[in-house]
């Protein structure tokens, strides 16, 4: 299961939560008023024990009731006046850090769909997934509390202890007496926690795809029988997880028990100090009472520095797990605002003036029945779709190992339809990835009519190329939803039922809702067969000039297969095709079938004619060859 670790050695935590400023700027106007009003709130409650000074050396002392009552009005308006401030700033911050929550979810599923095949390839899903839920409710709850409050608890710190300075710097210099061995203590925490809360956050990732893969494999699982081992793998990564928590949840008791018990026992080192010297008459009862109520509201403050400081550092590493998915390179051409099923392969858009064939569902395919595409403008002619000495070799592939794809020439001309065919793990799949540039080849070139794929954007590649994969994948959306992926955005029902047609997928008007009906979670609620047809479906769809299967119809039934051949005849007269084959009656649809053999084009020609000069095409159509990609 691949992850991503990062170490924190040499990380600022500063410098790594500035790169938040972006999505802050737009709301720093709330953000600084909210501080300002939770500073002055905090003021406010230093202002309370001026207030009691006040009324023991003045009012008590003298046994004025009136002034009692005075300044319990004072107290009573003081404390209203802090609650009231503090409740101001949680409403200034709430709407504008939900809004910079959405932006980075939002800004981070965009950027998702626009980085390669070869990314996702890497990263483990639950890994993303934690990402764009765990770390950005990590980073709203950060910038919501203890972002604020390093500033206010600071800014209230440096203002107490002045104000006790003030009152008595002798008993000011004890109640300052642990704060080196506090702060000492808050950077080596510092550190270490840095590095526990990035492998816990790392370790969520890990059982969130673990969770994610046994909910979407429970028929393997249940089939199989694993219930047992994937509980034990489940159990496992969650007493790793378990572990890691407890140990950050032992960092975090020792800060706080040496945050809290050194203030502690300096207050009472102040208190009998301050006793003594009320004793021998050096110090008023009221000061006393002043300098103890302000240290005393000074321990919320001091208690928080190791909570926050964790959820800083939680957000610190968020932030770099934020950015490090974000950081990585998209793919160049692609807009920003472009469907998400035109980022996954699937065409965004299609030109509807193009008829679509009338060839009857048995009739012969022949040059003379097509249609010829429009002539390109950077030939002047249609040129089809070529490969040019194309070679390919996975990015992670160990250095040295040979390319999957060698010296590939291939030329399909325009309005044919080649079947691709292979044993397996001869490349066919990697193949056909290369031309909607899901992988970019290594060298060599791929051409259109001419033109070079890499010299189109990706939005305009994916218009003239639609792709039916062998393993269908489909929404938690309608059947016509999915099917209308591949098609712009205002093709209709006609176009709609036509696909249907000829993927043969009239099931669909059986089912509760028909088209609207929602085919749930990877479509698992329908059969293989009927996941592949709404797939084809969704490559005829939007009439495309060049059109890729990776054998599109293995999971049909013998009947299902031959009614879909049939009405496929009349798409792939007027479309480029390249279809790979593993059967005989697969391959009956091509004008010509080029043989994949070890990385290279071994042999091209038309059926019949492999059948008798190639053995090792013999051999695969006669089916002791077992399927694969």
């Amino acid at each position: 299961m691949p992850t991503t670790r990062a170490t924190t050695k040499d990380r600022s935590a500063v410098r790594t939560l500035l790169r938040l400023w972006p999505y802050v700027r737009p709301v720093r106007v709330r953000l600084f008023t909210a501080a300002f009003v939770a500073v002055l709130a905090s003021c406010t409650g230093l202002v309370i024990p001026l207030v009691l000074k006040w009324m023991v050396d003045g009012p008590v002392a003298d046994r004025d009731p009136a002034g009692v009552w005075l300044g319990a009005l004072y107290l009573l308006l003081l404390g209203i006046a802090e609650a009231v401030l503090f409740g101001l700033r949680r409403w200034l911050v709430a709407r504008p850090l939900s809004h910079v929550e959405a932006e980075m979810r939002a800004d981070l599923y965009r950027h998702l769909q626009r980085l390669p095949v070869a990314f996702h390839d890497r990263w483990a899903s639950g890994q993303l997934l934690s990402r764009g839920t765990t770390d950005l409710m990590l980073l709203r709850m950060f910038l919501a509390f203890p972002l604020t409050f390093l500033l206010v608890n600071g800014v209230t710190i440096l203002v107490g202890v002045v104000i006790m300075l003030m009152q008595d710097w002798s008993l000011g210099l004890v109640i300052l007496g642990p704060a080196l061995p506090v702060v000492v203590t808050c950077v080596i925490f510092e550190k270490r926690y840095a590095d526990v809360a990035r492998r816990a956050q790392d370790q969520v990732g890990d059982l969130t795809t673990v969770v994610e893969e046994g909910v979407l494999g429970i028929r393997i699982i249940k089939g199989f029988g694993r219930h047992r081992s994937q509980a034990r793998a489940f159990r496992e990564l969650s007493q790793t997880l378990r572990g890691t928590e407890l140990r950050k949840a032992g960092l975090l008791a020792t800060i706080w028990g040496v945050i809290v018990t050194l203030p502690e026992l300096a207050i009472g080192a102040a208190l009998v100090l301050g006793t003594v010297q009320v004793a021998d008459g050096d110090l008023s009862a009221g000061t006393l009472v002043a300098f103890l109520s302000t240290a005393l509201a000074l321990r919320w403050p001091v208690d928080s520095i190791g909570f926050l400081l964790a959820m800083s550092q939680e957000a610190a590493t968020a932030t770099e797990r934020y950015f490090e998915v974000m950081d990585e390179e998209p793919e160049i051409g692609v807009a920003a605002g472009s469907r998400a099923a035109g980022a996954m392969g699937f065409p965004p858009a299609r030109a509807k003036s193009r008829a679509w064939g009338r060839v009857g569902a048995g009739a012969p395919r022949t040059a003379e029945l097509r249609t010829q595409p429009p002539a390109d403008t950077s030939t002047g002619q249609p040129d089809g779709l070529r490969f040019h000495d194309v070679r390919f070799r996975y990015p992670d592939a160990p250095a040295g190992s040979p390319p999957v794809l060698d010296r590939i020439d291939l030329h399909i001309r325009p309005g044919e339809t080649m079947a691709l065919v292979g044993a397996t793990g001869s490349g066919k799949t990697t193949l056909t990835a290369l031309i909607p540039r899901l992988h970019e080849v290594t060298s060599g070139r791929i051409t259109l009519d001419g033109e070079d794929i890499t010299a189109m954007s990706r939005e305009e590649l994916r218009s003239k190329v639609a792709v039916a994969f062998e393993e269908p994948t489909l929404f938690s959306a309608g059947v016509g939803d999915n099917v209308l992926m591949g098609a712009d955005d205002t093709a209709g029902p006609e176009e709609l039922e036509r696909a249907l047609e000829v993927a043969q997928a009239d099931f669909v008007h059986a089912l509760p809702q028909g088209t609207r009906t929602q085919v749930g979670e990877q479509g698992l609620s329908l059969s293989g067969g009927q996941r592949q047809r709404l797939a084809l479906a969704r490559a005829v769809v939007g009439r495309p000039r060049f059109l890729v299967l990776d054998d599109p119809l293995s999971a049909l039934d013998v009947h299902t297969e031959a009614a879909v051949e049939a009405a496929l005849r009349r798409v792939l007269v007027d479309t480029t095709a390249l279809v790979v084959a593993h059967r005989p009656s697969t391959v009956l649809l091509a004008d010509r079938v080029a043989l994949l053999s070890g990385g290279r084009i071994a042999a091209v020609g038309t059926h019949h004619e492999l059948l008798r000069t190639n053995a090792e095409y013999a051999h695969l159509m006669s089916g002791e060859q077992e399927d694969d990609r």
